[in-house]
């Protein structure tokens, strides 16, 4: 058992996640989740546009220790959050990631990756610094991609639970459910190039861009 991998996992790490509700609060709000099974239908979609669209970026960073490919995969990551809510989240899910990375381990690498994004030589964007620091820290490649589809899942369930769409029990039990999914997933999208990036699920992209417009709001994204 890689005790890492739970520890980073674990709702107690203060990467600063759970502001955000991966546009499950804008759907919510904007009529989107109707009738029974919305909730799982929202996941699901979410689910294979984190796949199509961040785990390619997850993956290369990992494989890649060349602070120059980092920063080109930052820029090709910057390109592809078309909508300012989802490009500001990503930034800010970055940041506090690392922030909290170096804040919590005493690695000279990360010390030194948190000082780029600090001095913006870096954009801080959540995909690519994920894989960056997983990979530093030692955590495997196969370990790195279930670790971000697990937040994934796990963030988006947590929104639904704070908003009032899913009891803690039904959100917990639709989690369990959703392993199968996961595991599709990544068999499907675990080895894609970052060439393959794509948006899977325009629906979600389109929606979560409204949410800055909502006239209440509990998540920032």
């Amino acid at each position: 058992m890689d005790w890492l991998v739970l520890q980073l996992g674990d709702s107690a790490f203060p990467a600063g996640g759970f502001a955000h509700s991966a546009g499950l609060e804008a759907a919510a709000q904007l009529g989107q989740l109707r009738g029974e099974g919305a909730v799982a239908s929202f996941v699901r979609d979410a689910l294979w546009q984190a796949g199509y669209g961040s785990l390619p970026l997850v993956g290369e960073a990992h494989a890649s220790h060349n602070p120059a490919r980092l920063a080109e995969l930052e820029a090709l990551c910057d390109a592809f959050l078309t909508g300012e809510v989802a490009n500001r989240a990503s930034r800010t899910q970055g940041r506090a990631l690392l922030a909290a990375s170096a804040g919590s381990f005493d690695d000279p690498a990360l010390a030194r990756l948190n000082d780029c994004v600090r001095g913006r030589r870096l954009r801080g964007h959540h995909a690519p610094l994920f894989g960056a620091i997983v990979a530093t820290l030692g955590v495997a490649r196969h370990d790195a991609l279930a670790l971000w589809m697990h937040g994934a899942l796990r963030g988006i369930l947590s929104a639904a639970v704070r908003l009032g769409l899913a009891g803690a029990h039904e959100a917990q039990g639709l989690q369990r459910q959703t392993a199968p999914l996961l595991d599709r997933v990544l068999a499907e999208c675990g080895a894609l190039p970052v060439e393959a990036l794509a948006q899977t699920s325009p629906r979600i992209e389109i929606t979560g861009s409204q949410h800055a417009r909502l006239y209440a709001r509990l998540f920032q994204s």
